[in-house]
């Protein structure tokens, strides 16, 4: 492989994947609502058909559909194929590129879900085009699946992703990379419970003594709660929503909370979940009602993990990268695929900062950087 004709190729791309970018993110796409979701994932599928790539959208009724592509080059035999995974939904409501309309500032281009993780896309299909106009020849077959739900649990697409990981040689997430470029090779798990306290209403000045607080109640199990964590082990138990009440004047029957839990390994992740299915209520005649669970679970950094990522820093070396590896307390896609033994490097995509916040950007002389990396890595794996 001509290393320097393939970066060259993907240099002379800069200014045709800025514009692609800013048309990506001027359609909008966020994670509830699906006619935009579903137009934004056929503007994909005719994106990629002109590069040749065979597309599947698998439908959803709930959510937008879920794209698959498969590339493939001229090539003897038959492997098993590499999985690229992206999302393409956001967490900017319809309507926020009015206010935050994409822009680029010196090396910055912004806009909402620039970085997390419409760059992303225009780095799969511009590997992909460099790779298919230079006729170089991949050792395997190359599935996409573009995720609609990923911000919000994928939790239509999850079955999908891991059925395609489970037929794959290795999986290539495209979030961002750590703020220092670093590749991703664990991740924290997720948990989301919600818990909800029945008690008992009562006029607060008339007849206090006959109600049961459930305010009061949901205090004492959030300072429990708030115990749980174990910051040696990088578990965080934090109750970040909290309801309840009616009026200032009436003793409150029903509080709730939602409660995020994050943690590095399976064990801290059910020694959380045994606890949240064995609390007891402190005051008497209280009733607690626990929903939830962990929804991705760690992604624990294996030998194959490790393997794929020294593989991935060779390649980045052959192009001049001091590639590093990081961890986050984030989860995504990754998650999945690397708790079912799956070799999975995360990270892939491109450099910036300012997910989920109105700062939101990537570095726009990184697109092709990072757009040769994945190039490289596709043909080399």
């Amino acid at each position: 492989m001509d290393l320097e004709k393939l970066i060259s190729k993907i240099n002379g791309y800069q200014s045709s994947m800025l514009e692609t970018l800013e048309q990506l993110v001027n359609l909008e796409s966020p994670s509830t609502d699906k006619p935009a979701l579903d137009f934004y994932a056929q503007n994909l599928t005719t994106r990629f058909e002109t590069l040749g790539v065979e597309t599947t959208l698998i439908t959803n009724p709930t959510s937008g559909a879920q794209l698959k592509a498969t590339f493939q080059t001229p090539q003897t035999g038959s492997e098993r194929p590499g999985l690229l995974l992206c999302h393409y939904d956001t967490v900017w409501p319809l309507g926020t590129i009015e206010q935050q309309p994409f822009r680029v500032d010196g090396d910055k281009a912004y806009g909402p879900g620039v970085y997390d993780m419409k760059a992303s896309h225009v780095i799969a299909e511009y590997a992909l085009r460099g790779i298919s106009e230079l006729e170089l020849l991949l050792p395997r077959p190359i599935h996409i699946l573009f995720n609609s739900d990923e911000e919000i649990g994928s939790l239509t697409s999850r079955s999908i992703i891991e059925e395609h990981a489970l037929q794959s040689e290795y999986v290539l997430v495209l979030e961002p990379p750590t703020a220092e470029g670093a590749l991703k090779t664990a991740r924290k798990g997720v948990g989301s419970f919600t818990l909800q306290v029945k008690g008992r209403a009562a006029h607060a000045g008339t007849q206090p003594e006959l109600g049961i607080s459930a305010i009061d109640e949901l205090a004492h199990q959030i300072l429990y709660l708030r115990n749980l964590s174990d910051l040696e082990q990088g578990t965080m138990v934090n109750a970040g929503v909290v309801k309840g009440g009616t009026r200032s004047n009436v003793i409150p029957a029903y509080a709730e909370a939602e409660i995020d839990v994050r943690a590095w390994t399976q064990q801290e992740a059910a020694r959380i979940e045994n606890a949240m299915g064995s609390l007891q209520p402190v005051s008497p005649g209280v009733e607690l009602v626990v929903q939830g669970g962990f929804n991705r679970p760690p992604m624990v950094r294996s030998e194959a993990i490790g393997d794929l990522f020294h593989k991935a820093q060779r390649i980045g070396a052959n192009l001049g990268l001091d590639l590093q590896e990081g961890s986050t307390g984030g989860g995504s896609d990754g998650n999945f695929t690397a708790a079912l033994g799956v070799p999975t490097l995360d990270g892939l995509g491109a450099l910036g900062d300012g997910a989920h916040a109105v700062h939101e950007h990537i570095l726009v002389s990184d697109l092709p950087v990072r757009t040769g990396l994945l190039a490289a890595i596709l043909l080399e794996l």
